[in-house]
């Protein structure tokens, strides 16, 4: 299974699980296998805040592998820096083992099933990522879309036959394949190779990237933007890439805690850094249209890993980059 496409499926829980950072100095002293997005919801951007987490004792949460999925593997790897120690790699790794069929769980075919498999002649679409036959094109969906669109038109009560509504299926389900376009794209393409040798190993930032998506809960937009920090192991990204990262994950249906997590861990994933750090600020129509109705709140969330969780001084020092006009 294309680790890729597994992280794109992971709730932030299951992201937070994969994540092995136990091999840092600190990392005896923090709280693991917990959430550490932090939310907030006011007029301000709030991330002050953030920079007075409470340390907590450690709580050791074990981690379930589920049949076909890949366990992440603790890692040590010690890197050579220009400084005077060492610093230690943030690694997402993955030994692809399955452990053993317990007789509660159904067993995974030996082979991916396809199109010929008995029970799988008329399959156009899976969610069941151990298939190895793709989904139709984004375009070939379009007048499946198109009609249900049309439907929700008549059940609101509009004549979808009149002047202003004749086209207007089509037109929102194109708009909707280009809302979730980041289904179609993977890490690896948008990186491209722009991965570089290079003996730097101080911090870099790139804040108030602009990011859109569509809320998964009412199915409405929220926006905002996004700052993300890391510290190289003598590779560093193409700088746009980290645009294009956080592409792929809000140009899908989401949440803001998810989306936090799954930018952390594709940059972790990208150049194995020994830190990285995200902080998302976003406005939700579906709190500013709806429901409550506070046109002024923003909502906050963070991810910390490696030496930004670790080291107090290191997570300020991005906080006050990320907050400096």
């Amino acid at each position: 299974m294309s680790f890729t496409r597994q992280l794109s499926e992971m709730s932030a829980s299951e992201l937070n699980d994969a994540i092995d950072d136990t091999n840092f100095p600190q990392a005896h002293i923090l709280s693991r296998g917990r959430n550490n997005s932090v939310c907030s919801t006011s007029s301000t951007s709030g991330t002050s805040s953030l920079a007075d987490r409470a340390l907590s004792q450690p709580e050791e949460q074990p981690v379930i592998p589920q049949p076909g999925s890949a366990v992440g593997t603790p890692t040590d790897e010690l890197v050579p820096s220009s400084g005077a120690t060492n610093r230690r790699r943030l690694i997402l790794k993955t030994n692809g083992s399955i452990p053993e069929n317990d007789g509660t769980q159904p067993t995974t075919p030996m082979t991916p099933r396809t199109s010929t498999t008995p029970g799988h002649e008329k399959c156009t679409f899976h969610h069941d990522l151990e298939l190895d036959h793709k989904p139709p094109t984004r375009e070939a969906l379009l007048p499946d879309m198109a009609r249900s669109y049309r439907l929700l038109l008549g059940g609101l009560g509009e004549n979808p036959d009149r002047q202003g509504l004749i086209k207007t299926p089509e037109r929102a389900a194109k708009a909707m394949l280009y809302f979730t376009k980041g289904y179609d794209q993977c890490l690896e393409d948008v990186l491209n190779g722009a991965v570089f040798d290079e003996d730097h190993d101080e911090m870099v930032v790139v804040k108030d990237i602009e990011m859109f998506s569509m809320c998964e809960h009412h199915l409405v937009p929220f926006y905002g933007k996004v700052s993300i920090g890391y510290l190289p192991c003598n590779k560093i990204l193409g700088l746009s890439k980290l645009a294009r990262i956080v592409e792929i994950f809000s140009r899908r249906l989401q949440v803001q805690e998810r989306l936090t997590k799954q930018i952390a861990v594709a940059v972790t994933q990208a150049v194995q850094p020994a830190g990285v750090a995200v902080v998302v600020e976003g406005v939700h129509m579906c709190m500013v249209m709806r429901g409550v109705q506070k046109i002024n709140s923003k909502t906050v969330t963070s991810t910390m890993l490696g030496v930004f969780r670790d080291d107090p001084k290191t997570r300020e020092e991005f906080l006050n980059l990320v907050n400096s006009k």
